[in-house]
């Protein structure tokens, strides 16, 4: 379907708004890595752009893009800058967080304007008061919590219309939580993943998203809402995640620049041969590229999936979902390592774009949604007729 004029014009200055906030990025690379947090200047330059808030709802001001588009948006910025697309996933994507809320804290959140962050792993504590509940408890990797005015924590919550603890993500005022800045790791640094503490924060009921009946219902919890909006219609957590791949299929495709460029100019000391010219570095670069369009390919498959899963009868399994998505990653980290030994010891220099995107894409591929193992142990199971057990 033709898109209108106005909303390629939309999609257009979003696509050039995230190669400024990649080029900015990569310059600045160097003290996003010592500071382990992207700059002020990159944050601002998303709100500027309108990339924080591309999937902000229509009824507050947002474009609310297609799930296609906000991919190709993270793939750009990745090409120079895996941190940043991070963010640039993270922030507009949380905005549909208060999409699944009641109606007075959507209007809470979304009317205040702040960068969302969140953390679902399920650790903390509540206890009811009044109309709402007191948060306590202590997460870590909440990634660009620096830069956030809310922030989401994963509790197991009791309920008086349940008989046992439901899964639970309580929006808080950053504000009222304390930052421990503790974010010191191999890859991703520029994320600034720190750690939060809540001490007994109240949270009124309006803030609190039901995970599971989003899960279930793929909808907010009202009977009017915009039938539009990308993220209702879609499994929950599938199309939650669905900017990790892109993350790693845009830094794969600047390692396959950098290998291409690299090889273009190399010879090889011991034989005088111009590498371009050679065999070797001439198959490699074909099986390199051939595997990049396999990860592409699945991820045009996981996408239709998403995007088509109510009309094909909402049959396809999380683990399906997971499994596509991590094998999508796999190929690029092994893309990344191959590209790395092929070159040697040229490439081993720190701080160079080989050193700083080989790092970023494997802690793609160590979140726990992009464990290869456990997708593929899942998948199976459901292709045997057992429960998956997972997620998306």
């Amino acid at each position: 379907m033709a898109l209108h004029v106005s909303e390629q014009s939309v999609i257009d200055q979003l696509m050039e708004g995230a190669e400024k906030v990649g080029q900015l990025a990569e310059q600045e690379a160097r003290l996003a890595e010592e500071r382990a947090t992207v700059s002020e200047n990159v944050v601002n330059l998303m709100k500027e752009t309108g990339i924080s808030r591309m999937m902000l709802p229509k009824e507050y001001g947002g474009p609310q893009v297609d799930l296609k588009t906000f991919a190709k948006i993270v793939r750009k910025v990745a090409n120079y800058n895996i941190s940043a697309a991070w963010l640039t996933y993270l922030y507009p994507l949380h905005n549909m967080i208060p999409s699944f809320l009641p109606k007075e804290g959507r209007d809470e959140i979304a009317k205040q304007g702040g960068l969302i962050a969140d953390i679902f792993a399920a650790i903390g504590t509540a206890e009811p008061e009044g109309d709402g509940y007191r948060i306590s408890g202590k997460w870590g990797f909440v990634s660009g919590v620096l830069h956030s005015d809310w922030t989401g924590v994963g509790v197991m919550m009791q309920f008086p219309d349940k008989d046992k603890p439901e899964f639970c993500l309580p929006v808080l005022k950053t504000s009222e939580i304390e930052i421990i800045e503790n974010w010191d790791t191999f890859g991703l640094r520029g994320t600034g993943s720190n750690m939060v503490v809540a001490d007994n924060v109240y949270v009124p009921k309006e803030r609190i998203l039901r995970v599971e009946p989003a899960e279930a219902t793929r909808r907010p919890p009202e009977e009017n809402y915009d039938k539009d909006y990308p993220f209702y219609g879609v499994p929950f957590f599938p199309a939650f995640y669905l900017g990790f791949p892109y993350m790693a299929l845009g830094g794969a495709e600047r390692i396959l620049k950098e290998f291409k460029e690299a090889t273009e100019k190399r010879v090889r000391l011991m034989d005088g041969v111009r590498e371009s010219e050679s065999p070797r570095s001439q198959r490699v670069i074909a099986e390199l590229m051939t595997e990049f369009h396999q990860a592409e390919g699945l991820m045009e498959k996981y996408m239709d999936l998403l995007i088509d899963f109510e009309k094909n009868g909402c049959v396809t399994p999380n683990a399906e979902f997971f499994a596509l998505r991590t094998k999508a990653i796999k190929i690029c980290v092994d893309i990344s390592v191959r590209a790395l030994l092929t070159l040697g010891g040229s490439a081993l220099y720190k701080g160079g774009p080989m050193e700083l995107f080989l790092r970023d894409i494997l802690s793609v591929a160590t979140h726990k949604t992009s464990l290869y193992e456990d997708a593929v142990a899942a998948y199976g199971k459901e292709l045997f007729g057992f429960d998956g057990g997972v997620r998306g």
